[in-house]
């Protein structure tokens, strides 16, 4: 049953928080909070998605907060560290903030970097997590397919674990797959599953051989755990820069998943500066605790959002609420 508006209004908060380093083109990360019978929740696509796109976001925060999670199968989460798209010397201290962490996730095809830029932000991660560290890189589906191939013969020597999501779209994808086959290097797909019409398509279409499930997106945890069984692909369950509350979601859906093959991209509350509660759900010994987080008076402080932008979003849940209810 879908909650009232005011029921939503009732108990909600909206802040702003400050990143570490700057991140997906923006140095500060928005939510909006409420509680459920459940527990608090959170609702945040980020600012350029249309209401269309953000409905999804919204019948998670609600399905997280109203309805009992999913049992569990595991109490920890084992999760990655995210490496921005940071010059060479900047990397160790990166990574310092995520104590444990054995897999590194590197940004790459920044724009306004270059191919060079990649390597060394890469070779400088290596050096830091040694020959038994993972690497995993990410394009955002920002190269076209013959970049992506360069690419890729550029960064291969560095032992990648897989490429998350080189190219934009499935056919492309389909193509990289199979020029790089060769490699026995795995596609990851990550738009090509949270932004699609069918999040299924690209598992049907074989252009993927993993997918980063993400809970927000994908409408909750019962929907992302319904397309993790349909696929029949492994899946890496990973967060949308989530305050600690977001996080806490994506770490239910990782503890319900019955194959957890990879480390999970759930430990990105470390690239936030400040957090909605002074016990945030940061990676210890390399993985995250499966519970729920409870916000503190972090919200009526120094990090709740300037009065326009809490506008914003209200205006902004008023209406995904209203697709939902229509």
């Amino acid at each position: 049953m879908l909650p009232t508006l005011d029921d939503l209004l009732a108990t909600v908060h909206v802040v702003t928080l400050p990143m570490v380093t700057r991140f997906r083109g923006v140095d500060t990360r928005e939510a909006l909070l409420f509680e459920g019978p459940q527990g608090w929740s959170e609702f945040s696509p980020f600012t350029e998605y249309d209401d269309a796109e953000a409905a999804a976001w919204l019948r998670a925060a609600i399905d997280f907060g109203w309805e009992p999670a999913p049992g569990i199968l595991r109490t920890r989460i084992d999760v990655n560290a995210t490496v921005p798209a940071v010059d060479p010397h900047e990397v160790a201290g990166v990574l310092a903030r995520f104590p444990g962490c054995r897999t590194a996730k590197v940004k790459v095809a920044e724009p306004g970097q270059t191919l060079t830029d990649d390597v060394a932000r890469v070779r400088a991660v290596r050096d830091a997590i040694g020959a038994e560290g993972r690497i995993r890189i990410d394009a955002n589906g920002l190269w076209n397919v013959d970049e992506a191939e360069h690419a890729i013969h550029a960064l291969v020597e560095f032992d990648l674990e897989y490429v998350e999501q080189p190219c934009g779209s499935i056919d492309e994808l389909a193509q990289i797959r199979e020029r790089t086959h060769y490699l026995d290097l795995p596609i990851a797909a990550d738009e090509s599953v949270r932004k699609a019409e069918d999040p299924l398509a690209v598992a049907r279409a074989g252009a993927a051989d993993i997918l980063v499930i993400k809970a927000q997106p994908l409408g909750g945890i019962r929907a992302a755990l319904g397309i993790i069984a349909e696929a029949g692909l492994p899946v890496v369950v990973s967060s949308a820069l989530d305050t600690s509350v977001g996080l806490s979601m994506g770490a239910y859906l990782a503890a319900a998943v019955p194959e957890l093959e990879f480390d999970c991209g759930l430990g990105t509350a470390s690239l936030l500066a400040a957090d909605v509660t002074t016990d945030p759900l940061v990676p210890s010994d390399g993985s995250i605790t499966v519970r729920r987080v409870v916000p503190d008076a972090v919200l009526g402080g120094a990090h709740a959002a300037s009065v326009d932008r809490r506008d914003w979003w209200l205006a902004r849940l008023a209406r995904t609420h209203a697709l939902l209810a229509g």
